[in-house]
């Protein structure tokens, strides 16, 4: 969670007031006395915002903005002054200035515009890191979506795969997008220019298995739910994967170690298939990229129903992040689409629930909103919502919500 302020002013008592009501807000000030104390840390890649007095020996706070924009245009540049004349507030904002506060300014005032500048500055880096992976990445960039660790990881691991040659496992919760990334694995392989084709394993017959097999020469297969092939085509595909000519990439919800001790699964296909395997990982694991997913959906949802494409409030962004969702990827396309429609959005498992249920999801939400206002510091999200620390710990506890996850 970015939350980098860079303060610039030429008096140290209101530069270290000003510091620390920032650090008091749990905001990673960097303080500078001039222009050209903090010009080197401006550029494209400043993850965080710009706090500047305007009357400054020298170099002044509107050479700062413009010199702000030259290295990024999209930069917050917020601009204070002692001398809040209304023809100075026209030049700020005519310049592109983000704001303009006259100081003394009320600390809840200087936070407020602090924060929503950070929420404006994440935005901007977030869809210029998704502009880039769509632009100039390889398929494993343009099609898995997500700024996770987990999700980082995950795409070197589909590169990975899809060099080394051998046959995938790929596993994964329902929704999750196995399909999608055994195509990504295909794409990404020597075999890209070949043929890509996905059967259901499910009652997929001994000759039907060989055909979609041969259809697949210089290319890749992916059998989906391929615990659920028939055993007598389990053994036909452990011939087919020795006489080569296709690759097999297979996807499965259950854990295949368990279908093999249940008998339903051929160890030697299991042991086959196990030397490659990735694991995408839940949503619930991952909850910072749901914001970045549900975007892409939204804006792919409008384009396919011919909609303009509606504003993500912030309200809409934490009651998504409070969810589970067990259907993951596949729910929250779901979702966006509906969010697109207009349609309203029902919590799952809500019908049917009690009042005691409903409640607990109603504070579940509040819980993690107030964790991502704050950006994931606990102690400060406790006090917004005006709960002593301990009982905010033991919610947190409850709810299985975890600070680290919002920052």
């Amino acid at each position: 969670m970015i939350r980098k302020v860079l303060l610039v002013d030429d008096d140290a008592a209101v530069r270290e007031a000003l510091g620390q009501t920032l650090e008091l807000a749990e905001f990673d000030a960097i303080t500078a006395g001039s222009f050209v104390e903090a010009k080197d840390r401006i550029g494209p890649g400043f993850e965080g915002v710009i706090v500047s007095d305007i009357r400054m020996p020298g170099r002044d706070g509107f050479h700062l903005l413009d010199y702000a924009h030259e290295k990024d245009a999209e930069l917050p540049v917020i601009l204070l002054t002692g001398e809040g004349d209304i023809p100075m507030a026209v030049r700020a904002m005519s310049a592109g200035a983000f704001d303009f506060l006259e100081k003394p300014c009320a600390p809840s005032d200087l936070i407020s515009s602090v924060e929503r500048a950070l929420h404006t500055r994440r935005l901007v880096l977030e869809n210029r890191r998704l502009k880039a992976q769509l632009e100039t990445g390889d398929a494993a960039a343009r099609m898995i979506f997500g700024i996770s660790p987990q999700s980082e990881t995950l795409r070197a691991q589909v590169r990975a795969a899809a060099r080394a040659g051998t046959d995938v496992l790929i596993r994964g919760a329902r929704g999750a997008g196995i399909p999608k990334v055994a195509e990504v694995v295909h794409l990404c392989s020597a075999r890209a220019k070949g043929p890509f084709e996905k059967r259901s394993a499910a009652g997929l017959g001994r000759d039907a298995l060989a055909a979609a097999w041969q259809d697949c020469a210089g290319g890749t297969l992916f059998l989906d739910e391929i615990g659920a092939l028939p055993s007598d085509s389990q053994l036909a595909l452990l011939d087919l994967l020795e006489e080569g000519g296709a690759r097999l990439v297979a996807g499965t919800v259950d854990d295949p170690a368990v279908l093999v001790e249940q008998g339903s699964f051929t160890p030697d296909l299991h042991y086959r298939l196990e030397v490659m395997t990735l694991r995408i990982p839940a949503l619930a694991e991952r909850p910072e990229d749901i914001p970045v997913l549900f975007r892409h959906y939204v804006a792919q949802a409008a384009e396919q129903s011919g909609l303009p494409e509606p504003v993500i409030g912030d309200e809409v962004i934490a009651g998504l992040i409070a969810r589970d969702w067990p259907g993951n990827a596949r729910a929250l396309m779901s979702a966006a689409m509906r969010f697109v429609l207009g349609l309203a959005e029902d919590q799952p498992g809500g019908e049917g629930l009690g009042l005691t249920e409903r409640m607990a999801q109603v504070e579940r939400s509040l819980l993690a909103d107030a964790l991502r206002r704050t950006g994931g510091q606990a102690s400060a999200a406790a006090e917004a919502l005006k709960l002593p620390r301990k009982t905010f710990y033991d919610k947190l506890a409850k709810y299985g919500l975890k600070p680290e996850s919002f920052r």
